[in-house]
């Protein structure tokens, strides 16, 4: 008999503890203020991050920045069309490793909201069904269909039972308090009427009856039943109001700015009205918000829905798509959480008894026993406003809510944004694509020996099964000898209607000419040879001249979908592709219907059979050295190029404003859909003040919607990166460039602490050896540090970021000590004080420090 050692039975008794500290758990339920965690009620502040659209090896920096940045809890869609690809077939690999995901959110101490839904909209493709559910008999999605609730409840059972077993939820001791079932449904309620009532009624019950041991919640669905929390989404939550009074007031997609659409402008939303949208919600009971999108990430692969959403999903969100911090929105996030946080007893104990301090003025105040916290409110969009609050006076900014965490003290204004501001710029990385290489799409043969033959069109995604983007529709047209156009009359012409999303049209063979330059979205796009719908009408009609001989013309139109439909009622029975008529105008006897006669179809293309993207099959196809002599706007050509990865770790990605339309693909992993079309909108106009809406803060109009696109530095290895694309309607691929995304600038501005001045608290920087003293803060991101100061000024400068400028008063060694303390330093404090800077420049005058430094990278110096 062994005889064990003290050291083993050591050992041993740490993993006894070990195994029976992961089988604590906590209790998760709610009441009316709150949800509540282990008898304790909680204000929960969350972001959402999608795993699919992220790596795994960037998953626990994006996840600890969250947490840095004040936040309780992450809140993540499960996507069912990547983790059920085929039916009974499951994939949680890399991006889709779920558990994966979940584990880094609990190890790095944070809660988890899963809305395993399964439709999750998301601006996903099919909001996240999977294609062949679609094709299950007799199916109808969303509603009280038999067939369809089969396959829901097995996958969310497939769901809860994954996480059962790994221990994940809360009532197991896992960092998941949350799930949801189902999403945004009551509009779809609504025009489904008993059948859609039944199906809520049925989902409820289901999903409860899994027994996950945390509360279940319903967003968008005001008729909820119970124990279903109804919870809230939109730019505002305040005027939400829970269906049950035994409920608490939830927030669960606070929209951080909107998603982007090709043809589109990128819109942005002023961190000041977020936050004040925020503390909105907070001063009227609401206890648990969730920011959508905290990271929003990328469409990787044909992910993208909508469709003709781009490929990036930045959501002008906190962290951006690359994973870096985005400034000044996720600083001044960061200190209204310390202050809301600050709040929390109050909030969670006492209910607001509201006062009117003026016309467009309020007081919320939560007082109880052992605390009292306010909200000042100024909701006049272009005024600002002095009141009377607790015998004291406070001035607010317009469209702005001041928090007093003690009633007396103001610790944060949504308007008043002390954070930093970084600027961000692609930079080049210096390294190169070697021998660039071109291989044309096999056109001629098409329709010669096709597996698919029918007399009509038949419907896009029937046939492809959303196994490509792309299909091939064919047909032949006889044409007399004795038409007139073959001997110098007017061409005939070609009229296509299709459902969408875009075409390309061939005639024998050949592309019908176009003008990449010219090429603009508006309603619809119309290039000679191509035409394109859009977001708001997908359908459109092609027309152009067409060349056609004496004898057989064949007629080969390339249909491409963008994104399948994510949202709207019964979208799953929404057509794509082709649906005609297709007219041949101009001929002897008038007009010639080809929408009835015998169609082939030939599903995706042939580089795509061929396995063109692999790096295993790249070489498989005779590919011709690219030169100044076919480097032309060629249609359908793929194109490829081998790179070593740039030193260093910034955020990579490619600059594709040289090209027309296609897909790119990194040692055989998508990047996703690129397309260089313009950007329409009305960027003139952006405040923080005043109801926002998507349309109010655009930027990029007139530009390519999207020019940079996301290369993980994961996919990379250290040399003979495989890059191929394909390109559908021109470009040159020569000027397709690697770069780095980079924090190049970092400003900050900061009033002193003057004691004339009421209520500017929320300037300070309180600590324990000077909790009055006023600081500004400097900090460049990781790896970089601060090398010069290119502007300083304590007294009264004017401007922002980029385009400060002195006033007035001006302290002239402002640059001298700013440069002391800061330059060979990653991150630096400056004191705002006359002391600091050796005399005061204008006494009885309120200060301000204004400081632009430049970021470099090296080594920084403590």
């Amino acid at each position: 008999m062994e005889t064990i050692s003290v050291s083993k039975m050591f050992g041993l008794f740490l993993m006894v503890l070990l195994v029976g500290s992961k089988a604590i758990h906590c209790t998760v339920t709610y009441d009316n203020k709150a949800i509540v965690i282990n008898g304790q009620r909680r204000i929960l502040i969350s972001g959402s991050i999608h795993y699919p659209r992220s790596t795994p090896e960037m998953w626990e920096d994006l996840t600890r920045k969250a947490k840095d940045g004040g936040l309780d809890v992450i809140d993540t869609y499960v996507f069912w069309d990547v983790h059920e690809p085929s039916p009974g077939n499951y994939n949680f690999e890399g991006r889709f490793d779920l558990v994966r995901f979940i584990k880094t959110v609990q190890k790095v101490g944070l809660y988890v909201h899963l809305r395993i839904g399964p439709y999750v909209c998301a601006e996903w493709n099919l909001g996240g069904f999977p294609v062949w559910l679609k094709y299950v008999p007799g199916i109808s999605f969303r509603t009280d269909n038999k067939p369809f609730k089969d396959a829901m409840q097995g996958f969310t059972q497939k769901i809860v039972q994954m996480m059962k077993n790994e221990h994940l939820f809360a009532s197991q001791g896992g960092p998941i308090i949350l799930s949801q079932i189902e999403n945004e449904y009551g509009g779809i309620a609504a025009a489904s009427g008993a059948p859609g009532r039944a199906y809520v009624n049925w989902a409820a019950k289901m999903a409860v009856g899994l027994n996950t041991g945390v509360p279940w919640v319903m967003c968008k669905e005001d008729d909820a039943p119970d124990p279903i929390i109804n919870a809230c989404n939109g730019f505002y939550c305040d005027a939400f109001s829970p269906n049950k009074p035994y409920k608490p007031t939830m927030w669960t997609e606070a929209w951080t700015g909107w998603f982007t659409e090709f043809g589109g402008p990128v819109h942005q939303r002023p961190v000041q009205d977020l936050a004040f949208a925020v503390v909105r919600f907070i001063q009227k009971g609401g206890s648990y918000f969730n920011y959508y999108m905290y990271h929003g990430g990328t469409n990787f692969g044909r992910s993208a829905g909508g469709p003709f959403i781009t490929t990036s999903y930045d959501y002008d969100a906190p962290i951006d798509e690359y994973g870096l911090i985005r400034e000044p929105k996720y600083g001044h996030l960061k200190e209204l959480h310390k202050a809301i946080k600050l709040c929390e007893h109050a909030l969670v104990s006492a209910n607001p008894t509201v006062t009117i301090l003026g016309t467009y003025q309020q007081a919320h105040v939560f007082s109880g026993k052992r605390s009292c916290s306010a909200f000042l409110a100024n909701y006049n969009p272009r005024s600002a406003a002095r009141v009377m609050f607790n015998n004291m006076h406070y001035n607010l900014p317009p469209w702005s809510i001041s928090i007093l965490p003690d009633c007396r003290n103001v610790a944060f204004n949504t308007a008043m944004v002390r954070a930093q501001t970084s600027h961000m710029q692609m930079l080049p990385t210096g390294s190169n694509f070697f021998s660039w290489e071109t291989y044309e799409e096999d056109i001629s043969s098409l329709g010669a020996s096709s597996r698919i033959t029918a007399l009509g069109l038949l419907e896009q995604i029937n046939i492809t099964r959303d196994s490509s983007d792309y299909l091939w529709y064919t047909t032949s047209v006889e044409i007399s000898s004795s038409e007139a156009f073959l001997r110098g009359g007017q061409k005939p012409s070609l009229t296509v209607h299709s459902a969408g999303h875009g075409l390309h049209v061939f005639i024998n063979g050949h592309a019908m000419p176009f003008t990449l330059q010219t090429y603009k979205l508006s309603n619809f796009v119309m290039i000679t040879g191509s035409a394109f719908g859009n977001r708001e009408n997908w359908q459109f009609t092609f027309t152009g001249p067409v060349n056609l001989r004496a004898g057989t013309n064949k007629i080969a139109l390339l249909s491409m979908a963008i994104g399948l439909p994510n949202i709207g009622f019964h979208f799953e029975t929404w057509p794509t592709g082709v649906h005609g008529p297709v007219t041949l105008h101009g001929l002897n006897q008038g007009d010639r219907d080809l929408t009835r006669q015998k169609w082939s179809y030939q599903v995706g293309l042939k580089g795509e059979a061929m396995k063109l993207i692999s790096p295993d099959r790249a070489s498989s196809v005779d590919w011709v050295q690219l030169s100044s002599f076919n480097q032309g706007q060629q249609s359908l050509k793929w194109y490829k190029a081998y790179f070593d990865a740039p030193a260093g770790n910034d955020p990579l990605a490619l600059d594709m404003r040289s090209m027309g339309k296609g897909q790119v693909w990194i040692n055989g992993q998508s990047i996703g859909r690129y397309w260089m079309v313009y950007a329409k909108g009305d960027c003139s106009r952006c405040s923080y003040s005043g109801t926002y809406r998507a349309p109010k803060c655009q930027l990029g109009c007139g530009q390519p919607t999207q020019q940079w696109y996301h290369v993980p530095r994961s996919w990379l290895k250290p040399k003979g990166n495989l890059l191929v694309l394909f390109e559908e309607l021109g470009g040159d691929a020569s000027k397709i460039t690697l770069v780095k995304r980079s924090t190049t600038n970092v400003c900050a501005a900061a009033y002193e602490n003057h004691p004339s001045v009421e209520h500017h608290s929320m300037d300070r920087e309180v600590n324990a050896t000077n909790p009055h003293r006023a600081n500004l803060h400097l900090k460049c991101a990781p790896g970089q540090y601060i090398s010069a100061i290119t502007f300083a000024s304590y007294g009264t400068p004017t401007g922002s970021c980029g385009t400060f400028q002195k006033g007035t008063c001006h302290r002239p060694n402002s640059e001298s000590i700013v440069e002391k303390k800061c330059v060979g330093k990653q991150s630096c404090r400056v004191a705002i004080s006359n002391s600091n800077f050796g005399a005061d420049p204008c006494p009885n005058v309120l200060k301000k420090l204004s400081v632009e430094a430049v970021c470099s990278t090296g080594t920084t110096t403590t």
